[in-house]
């Protein structure tokens, strides 16, 4: 086997990775850039779940949306949170050089890991984050079952 001197030449496996990088960055930005015209680059906030044996705890990241911007509703063991965060005032001689906000309204939809009382759901915002509080209902709470001896 002889070795072939490396004159400068590309490898044909750094070609091909190269072409291949190249490709997915021109797809990437292809899509980025056309997903706002189609509707396609929806938001949502971000949220976390938690229950404990009492309730199902919904945290909701809304900075910027004000309580009569929210709609909150419980059907059966359904969550659906409705919102919508308005676009920042044009402001005359501001010209933006980059926009990461984003603005328009959402819908997220749970479903709910337990029964809950939807006659008692607490709600309430506080520095961004909206805290749904939703009770579970009694035949869904944890029992504790009493081992009797003999």
């Amino acid at each position: 086997m002889a070795l072939i001197p490396y004159r400068g030449r590309t490898l044909p496996g750094a070609t091909l990775a190269s072409l291949r990088d190249e490709m997915n960055d021109l797809l990437n930005r292809f899509w980025a850039s056309t997903a706002e015209p189609f509707g396609l680059a929806e938001w949502s906030p971000p949220l976390d779940v938690a229950e404990t044996d009492d309730a199902v705890l919904v945290h909701v990241e809304v900075p910027g949306i004000e309580a009569k911007d929210l709609d909150i509703s419980v059907t059966g063991n359904v969550l659906t949170i409705r919102g919508d965060k308005h676009d920042a005032k044009e402001e005359a001689g501001r010209n933006y050089l980059r926009v990461e906000r984003r603005y328009g309204a959402f819908t997220r939809t749970l479903t709910l890991p337990a029964p809950v009382d939807a006659a008692h759901v607490e709600a309430k915002a506080h520095a961004g984050v909206l805290e749904i509080r939703l009770p579970k209902k009694v035949e869904a709470k944890p029992k504790k079952v009493e081992i009797k001896g003999g």
